[in-house]
């Protein structure tokens, strides 16, 4: 979840650095920090809060030097504050590192450290990392040999930047955590992110598992395992300008507006490599995350009903308990960024079974497109606000083609390539919305409800609700009402239904009944008149087709949401406790 910087080249580090860690304020973070080094001596400034108000209190962008590293920290061990934060040094001053991961040998690491006569000062398993290095250098007297010697010793996930006062270098390690690397003109980068980067270079190239770097400012050495490899940069057609607001007040509005756009990238690949492989199972096991689980849930339905083969969906952290192991199933894996540390676990977990892989992400080169046996992408471009909106969108049309190219129906390909205009014509919805979350002011307790493809599309939108309002949302099949959530309605109680025409409507129309039968409110949301009748807010929706139903019906949910947010005067685009790209199981 932390945002890592490097840099090494002719310009003032620590302002490059505070730069691009401002682009990284989608990651979530709680303390932040800079380190340089210039002839030989380390300059270092650090502190608990946000990046301009350290920058502020500290002019943390005027160190001095040409090399250095930043980071943005989200406490995983010790409190939020200056000595936990980030960048950490040995007892002389001469080693400094930045970390993403959390190491799980940090007590024997300890142990070793304070053996040695060295007394850490902060709660965090990153700072054992720097006096190991301090111990093993004053063995060897080889800065390389010493970041590598300790390397080898840890146990768990890391991305480390590494430097040393004589060194005109930055080591580097990854195993678990990302680590991109940026190519510039007689200047090199290196990030835990694509956009902390993109306003300095478009060339990039991504350290793999068990990789160990140098970074000079005329170019990179990377070995894996002992032995030294090439890794061909490759060319992001993002541009910096798509990661900024283009005149909205926040990201999480930006990105609900961009998802015609981004369906549209989705809508236009052709998947035809991506049938023909998952169709060599029999059966197909999604393992994914909170919105990413939404999109496998829908894709579940879609598989089953029109290509008749079997589906399950498990959150990504269960899915080591299920002992799982059958070559004729096909493990789909679904991850925005393709670094969600619990999707990862599961898939490497998989592989190790000998189960091949099939992955879904937003990012070419990730650690899950590598990890798996053949990709897709969504193409939905970067997504900056912490809650995810084009994600889920864009996730479920893709899974959608991938569904009816394994059924064969060319028809419903083609509705789900109607999803953009769908979607444009719900945006105009936003007046509605925001007088809608007006009405709702007040209220603490929300309840979601659908059936079929609406159920998981009721999942997300109580998801987004609960993560930017801090709200009570729950989502629930609506038949399972009575089997125990009918005991918390009372009067005055918000019941959001979703409830598009078909199969599901004469039921829902009865579930609806049983909660006006308990003074609730109802909120529909439908293309049924009977459903809409039924409503104290009705919310007309167009009629669509069945696998646009999750699309098209959570745009409004999405914009509920986000009013609800601005009028409770919160930050839709940073809530509170979490951040975007969740990288520590």
């Amino acid at each position: 979840m932390c945002g890592i910087v490097g840099y090494i080249g002719e310009k003032q580090a620590a302002a490059v650095i505070y730069e691009c860690l401002g682009y990284l304020d989608y990651r979530g973070y709680d303390s932040a920090g800079i380190a340089t080094v210039e002839n030989e001596k380390l300059h270092l400034k650090k502190d608990a809060g946000r990046l301009h108000d350290i920058e502020k209190k500290m002019s943390i962008s005027k160190l001095p030097g040409t090399m250095g590293m930043g980071h943005t920290r989200w406490a995983t061990h010790g409190v939020p504050n200056m000595v936990n934060a980030h960048p950490h040094t040995d007892s002389k001053n001469e080693f400094c590192l930045v970390h993403n991961g959390v190491i799980e040998n940090f007590r024997k690491l300890k142990e070793e450290v304070e053996s040695a006569g060295i007394t850490p000062v902060s709660d965090t398993d990153s700072e054992l990392i720097v006096h190991v290095i301090q111990n093993e250098y004053s063995k060897c007297k080889n800065a390389e040999e010493a970041v590598r010697r300790t390397i080898a010793k840890l146990q768990g996930s890391f991305a480390l930047v590494i430097m040393h006062i004589s060194e005109r270098k930055l080591f580097l390690a990854r195993n678990g955590s990302p680590l991109v690397i940026g190519f510039g003109n007689g200047e090199m980068f290196c990030a835990s992110d694509v956009p902390a980067l993109l306003h300095h270079t478009k060339r990039f190239t991504y350290l793999e598992e068990n990789d160990f770097a140098v970074l000079t400012k005329e170019g990179i050495r990377i070995e894996n395992k002992g032995k030294q490899v090439e890794r061909k940069p490759v060319e992001i057609k993002w541009t910096a300008e798509m990661a900024r607001k283009e005149g909205y007040k926040h990201f999480t509005l930006k990105e609900i507006n961009e998802q015609p756009e981004a369906l549209r990238e989705t809508c236009e690949q052709d998947l035809g490599g991506v049938v023909a492989f998952a169709k060599k199972f029999r059966r197909i096991h999604i393992v994914a995350c909170g919105t990413s689980y939404h999109a496998g849930l829908t894709f579940k339905y879609l598989v089953q009903k029109h290509a008749k083969i079997p589906c399950e969906v498990t959150v990504a952290s269960e899915y080591s308990y299920a002992e799982i192991v059958d070559k004729d199933e096909l493990i789909l894996a679904i991850s925005q960024s393709g670094e969600t540390a619990d999707t990862l676990s599961a898939v490497r977990r998989a592989k190790g079974k000998g189960m091949k892989i099939l992955a879904l992400t937003n990012v070419v080169g990730s650690s899950l497109n590598r990890e798996a046996d053949m990709a897709f992408y969504t193409h939905a471009g970067p997504e900056i606000s912490v809650v995810a909106t084009k994600t889920f969108t864009s996730q479920v049309a893709a899974l959608a083609m991938l569904a009816f190219g394994l059924s064969g129906e060319k028809k419903m390909e083609e509705e789900v390539r109607k999803a953009p205009e769908f979607v444009k014509k719900i945006l105009e919805k936003q007046g509605e919305m925001e007088k809608l979350a007006e009405k709702l002011m007040g209220k603490e307790d929300f309840f979601f409800i659908g059936r079929a493809l609406a159920y998981p599309t009721a999942m997300e939108g109580a998801l987004k609700l609960k993560e930017i309002t801090y709200l009570h949302a729950e989502a629930y099949p609506a038949g399972e009402l009575k089997h125990g959530p009918l005991s918390l309605l009372e009067k005055g109680v918000p019941i959001i239904a979703v409830a598009p025409s078909g199969e599901t409507a004469s039921k829902m129309i009865g579930n609806i009944g049983e909660c006006k039968a308990r003074s609730a409110t109802i909120l529909a949301l439908s293309d049924d008149d009977e459903v809409l009748a039924e409503a104290d807010i009705p919310i007309k929706m167009p009629p669509v087709p069945e696998p646009l139903v999750p699309i098209v019906y959570v745009v409004p949910l999405q914009l509920l949401a986000y009013h609800l947010a601005v009028l409770m005067k919160l930050d839709p685009d940073k809530p509170r406790n979490l951040a975007k790209s969740v990288t520590v199981e």
